[in-house]
């Protein structure tokens, strides 16, 4: 395709984009994730994707039936249209609601001790319910962090991505690393510097090392554990439960236990393990919850 009509093709992308989300952004919050939530529902499992999702979770859950998978995997497609829907209005969700949209912090006690701690600081999570909530959530408790971020193949798309999250994070905008070698090299730096990044780390990474994830073999991103080892600094898992639609709950829990038996090697390995438990605990909690429609496991590793 030459590059004139992959422009053109891009800007009719772009323009479908724009128009979901201003649709989505006239919509109630709580309406704009049950419309969403209820056309990925019906579509999704119709997609060919869906089928990485069942083979996900028969290797990771065999002992469910066929007809708990193919629950799970349309909880997965709702989930993923709620996320969509509420995401042009997550900057106005209000903290400590009654009723109706809005969420809730459980753990604020560990931001706020590490915002009187200062310095550098390791926040790890997963593709869990509402996942672009954790940032403006942390943020209003006083530790607002950088992130990585898989950029959008359509460079006009990703800008309004970027431009929904920022405003999500009001007067705490955070630097956003692009994944990749140049974007890891600047989130090290940043840290080394005392910043503060927040990582999603439940996604396959073939160059990584191997620990086990549902007592699987699965390669697996060392880049977090390598360093809070390297500088010592915290790290402090959380993640997002639904309640309902456009009603979150971020879960904050206490800071990991860091190895340090002086073998780097192993303590890298022991602390990825760590991390894998940790995902592996949350995602058998609320399986719906968790992207299964991510390729974790090589194929060969079924049954």
């Amino acid at each position: 395709m030459s590059s004139s009509l992959r422009q053109v093709g891009q800007r009719i992308e772009a323009a479908l984009a724009r128009t979901l989300l201003w649709l989505l952004g006239r919509l109630r919050p709580d309406h704009a994730s049950s419309v969403a939530g209820w056309v990925c529902r019906v579509i999704g499992p119709l997609l060919p994707v869906s089928r990485v999702a069942i083979s996900n979770l028969s290797q990771a859950m065999p002992e469910l039936d066929a007809a708990t998978r193919q629950r799970i995997m349309r909880g997965v497609w709702e989930n993923l249209g709620r996320t969509i829907g509420e995401l042009p209005h997550i900057a106005s969700l209000r903290e400590n609601t009654s009723t109706g949209p809005g969420f809730e912090v459980v753990g604020a006690e560990y931001l706020h001790a590490q915002a009187e701690r200062g310095g550098s600081v390791l926040f790890m999570s997963g593709h869990i319910g509402n996942w672009e909530m954790l940032p403006p959530a942390v943020a209003r408790h006083g530790v607002p962090f950088a992130s990585f971020y898989r950029a959008a193949a359509n460079p006009l798309i990703d800008t309004m991505i970027r431009t929904l999250r920022d405003r999500a994070m009001g007067d705490n905008p955070m630097p956003l690393f692009a994944k990749g070698a140049r974007g890891a090299r600047e989130a090290l730096a940043y840290v080394a510097r005392g910043g503060r990044l927040g990582m999603l780390v439940d996604q396959k990474m073939n160059d990584g090392i191997e620990a086990s994830f549902f007592g699987r073999p699965a390669m697996t991103a060392p880049a977090l554990a390598t360093m809070a080892l390297r500088y010592r600094c915290p790290v402090i898992p959380g993640y997002v439960v639904r309640l309902g639609p456009a009603r979150l709950r971020v879960v904050v829990e206490p800071p990991l236990d860091l190895p340090d038996t002086g073998d780097r090697q192993h303590d890298t390995q022991a602390l990825v393990q760590t991390i894998n438990d940790r995902l592996e605990s949350w995602i058998r909690q609320y399986p719906q919850s968790w992207l299964w429609l991510h390729r974790r496991w090589p194929k060969e590793s079924g049954r």
